[in-house]
């Protein structure tokens, strides 16, 4: 298992960049689009965040979030968005290998 060295300040900001498998040009795609806002959306209302930035590029994405006071769990709300994406798409981008 490997043991990530992450910062846990409680109520930070924090800035994240999150690449696509094989840096494939897909997320400005609009299926992916619109399962990343809804995904988002989703979170949100169970793991409030606020997005400070965020910039979406062909082959990866930049943010930044700031998090509620008492709360540094930022690995489960990007666990959440990126399993419900990948559930939304798996149809159309499945890939044989």
């Amino acid at each position: 298992m490997s043991r990530y060295r992450r910062a846990t300040v409680t109520g930070s900001s924090y800035f994240f960049t999150v690449v696509a498998y094989r840096r494939q040009a897909i997320l400005c795609d609009e299926a992916i689009r619109l399962a990343l806002r809804d995904a988002i959306k989703t979170v949100r209302a169970s793991y409030p965040f606020v997005i400070d930035a965020w910039v979406l590029l062909p082959d990866h994405l930049h943010c930044v979030w700031t998090l509620p006071e008492g709360d540094a769990d930022f690995s489960t709300r990007w666990m959440k968005i990126k399993r419900s994406v990948s559930l939304a798409c798996r149809a159309d981008y499945r890939r044989a290998e």
